[in-house]
């Protein structure tokens, strides 16, 4: 487990825990709100979204979004992927999870997934409005887009480590 603090621009600071699994086993499915990517569309090639991130500035950062009323996280995923990115999921894993709270509120869970993704054709900003440019960058260099410090890097590592099974 990896434990780091953020605190927000309106003072609310936040603790995420980082725990890897290889199912779901051990996730209270019900309180995983949230689920996002490491897309790889060639073995050392991701996908980055530019957009609105929980509200935060414009940045980049994985494709992936919020758990609708009814939707399995599944559902959830492969319909983020296509609206964030116009890709199609080929196949998926998961990473590990991260447990969200903030003082006086029931944690939250944050669901991260290792996929092969191709695109159905050329992007199409997200219809929702939140995603307004992809680039697909060498692994190596997704510290230039974005950095989630050690929790970030663990995740990274462990999508890049599971994704060379989709490219065997």
């Amino acid at each position: 487990m990896i434990t780091s603090k953020f605190i927000d621009k309106k003072g609310i600071e936040y603790t995420f825990e980082y725990h890897e699994c290889d199912d779901l086993n051990d996730l209270p499915q019900e309180r995983v709100k949230q689920v996002y990517g490491v897309c790889f569309t060639e073995p050392d090639k991701i996908v980055f979204g530019f957009g609105w991130f929980g509200g935060h500035e414009k940045s980049w950062g994985l494709i992936g979004g919020s758990i609708e009323k009814g939707e399995t996280i599944e559902e959830t995923f492969l319909r983020e992927i296509k609206e964030e990115s116009n890709m199609k999921v080929l196949d998926f894993i998961p990473i590990g999870y991260q447990k969200v709270t903030t003082e006086g509120k029931e944690p939250i869970y944050q669901l991260r997934v290792s996929a092969k993704v191709e695109p159905f054709g050329e992007f199409i900003e997200d219809p929702a409005g939140g995603i307004t440019e992809i680039k697909i960058i060498d692994i190596k260099e997704y510290k230039n887009y974005f950095d989630w410090g050690e929790i970030g890097d663990a995740i990274i590592k462990r999508g890049q480590e599971l994704s060379l099974e989709f490219f065997k």
